[in-house]
């Protein structure tokens, strides 16, 4: 397949991604024909062959626009694509058997062969698109035991949750190879179904150490020794409702411990054959090292919050709160944990907020990005003793409200993306001693700020963004169209 270096157009593309929708149109129509001819009355097979000839023909197109992207194995991609224009043309052929051949004996005797050759052709193709989107070993990646020993195949390795690190006992962890025990064992669990020899989502492969050093068609993913630098850990710590995070939305996401082990071994040079024993680790990284040396997980990270017993919140002072336009749902299952949205309360200033007063007990994630509230709430803010999450982005918060929130017992995650905090709100925060994630991309904290802060706590993971574009837009001139 020869793509010209400009790349195919966004239309080419745009169409291309409802292949995977309308792929299915004719294979149901196509099998319903099937069970009609030998089951029900054949007067109307015909018109169904006919109609799965049109989707199927689409379907072709679409398919093609959707393969301009490069992404997927070219030798698979040609089985795929090819089975599937013989089924467009079988569909068509197979209407106008059944509409003029069924009354002559003679050519009749013709129609069952081609109908079960299109039932073949169907699976085949199918089998070939699920190899390039869910890769070669997706029909036995679940296989269970005993039969995958039966066929010679591994046992398949134990995963944890989707916030939990595999974690697989490592008799002697100090000769155990970063990259090969700790950190490939994650990517192939989260990283290669979408970038693996039959499919290469932006030209990226990461099932071997040389692609992976490679890079995508926007460059390297990996700067050795600079992880903060390293585009792939910028995606992985970027909030989950970017479209830029990676894995994408519907993917199982790398854990907390996943993610410090990847940034180790990218601060440690990205070295495919260093040894543990050959690395400098802090403290946390031994914590986790322990956990491989023993085999046993840490788990699903719970605050201590919701091991709390606390009282429900007044069904009143709710539909007050809602009455604001403030969404306020239920945090945990069974628990009366609270989450206060203001996504549809734009207008919410320092007075409407005093109306939370009521429930702040419950309340353990509160999310006022773009209100209108500013350093005044900040106080009422820091009497909320059970507080998890709290996004103030794009509001006027600044450096000396920041200061009421130190006394944040429970405080986890802090969003304050586009604000006016700079430098000496850091300071503020480092005293949050349950500070895990800070975001502070497009605000006024400086890099030397930023690297006195981490000095001073180094165990929180702070997104500050990055000085650039994206990688993943095209050119200058397609970004400023978009703004416009």
């Amino acid at each position: 397949m020869i793509l010209l270096d400009a790349g195919p157009s966004d239309w080419v593309l745009f169409f291309g991604h409802f292949h995977p929708v309308l792929v299915h149109l004719p294979i149901g129509m196509l099998l319903i024909a099937v069970i009609m001819y030998f089951f029900a009355s054949k007067k109307s097979v015909p018109y169904v062959f006919f109609w799965a000839f049109i989707s199927a023909v689409f379907s072709c197109l679409m398919g093609w626009a959707l393969s301009q992207s490069g992404e997927y194995d070219e030798n698979t991609l040609f089985f795929h694509q090819w089975l599937g224009v013989a089924v467009a043309v079988l569909s068509g052929a197979l209407a106008y058997m059944t509409a003029y051949w069924s009354q002559d004996a003679a050519m009749a005797r013709l129609i069952k062969p081609f109908l079960f050759v299109s039932v073949a052709l169907i699976t085949l193709t199918g089998h070939f698109g699920g190899n390039l989107t869910h890769g070669s070993d997706y029909l036995t990646a679940y296989l269970p035991q005993p039969i995958r020993g039966w066929v010679g195949m591994e046992p398949r390795a134990e995963q944890g949750g989707a916030n939990e690190p595999a974690i697989r006992k490592i008799a002697n962890i100090e000769a155990a190879l970063i990259y090969q025990d700790l950190v490939q064992p994650v990517l192939k669990q989260k990283c290669w179904s979408c970038h693996n020899a039959e499919k290469q989502k932006g030209k990226l492969r990461m099932d071997s150490p040389a692609f992976l050093m490679t890079g995508g068609e926007d460059g390297a993913i990996i700067k050795a020794g600079f992880p903060e630098e390293s585009e792939i850990i910028k995606r992985l710590l970027l909030p989950d409702s970017d479209e830029h995070h990676m894995p994408p939305k519907g993917k199982p996401g790398f854990s907390e411990e996943e993610i410090s082990i990847l940034h180790w071994w990218l601060k440690e040079g990205a070295d495919f054959k260093k040894k543990v024993k050959d690395a400098s680790a802090d403290a946390k990284i031994k914590t986790i090292l322990k956990r491989y040396s023993s085999g046993e997980s840490s788990g699903p990270y719970l605050s201590p919050v919701f091991k709390m017993s606390i009282s429900e919140a007044d069904e009143s002072d709710v539909k007050d709160l809602q009455k604001l336009g403030l969404l306020v749902n239920p945090s945990a299952k069974d628990q009366p944990f609270l989450e206060v949205n203001a996504v549809n309360a734009y207008g919410l200033g320092d007075k409407e907020l005093e109306a939370l007063v009521n429930i702040q007990d419950q309340i353990v994630s509160l999310k006022l990005g773009k209100t209108k509230i500013s350093d005044a709430s900040m106080k009422q803010l820091a009497t909320m003793p059970l507080l998890i999450f709290l996004a103030l982005d794009h509001t006027k918060v600044s450096d000396k409200g920041l200061t009421s929130l130190e006394g944040l017992r429970y405080l986890e995650s802090l969003n304050l993306y586009g604000t006016q905090v700079s430098d000496a709100g850091l300071a503020s925060l480092a005293k949050i001693k349950s500070l895990k994630h800070l975001y502070v991309w497009q605000s006024k904290v400086t890099d030397a700020g930023l690297a006195t802060f981490k000095k001073a706590r180094p165990g929180v993971q702070v997104d500050n963004g990055f000085k650039g574009k994206w990688p993943l837009e095209i050119d200058t001139i397609r970004v400023e169209e978009k703004m416009k």
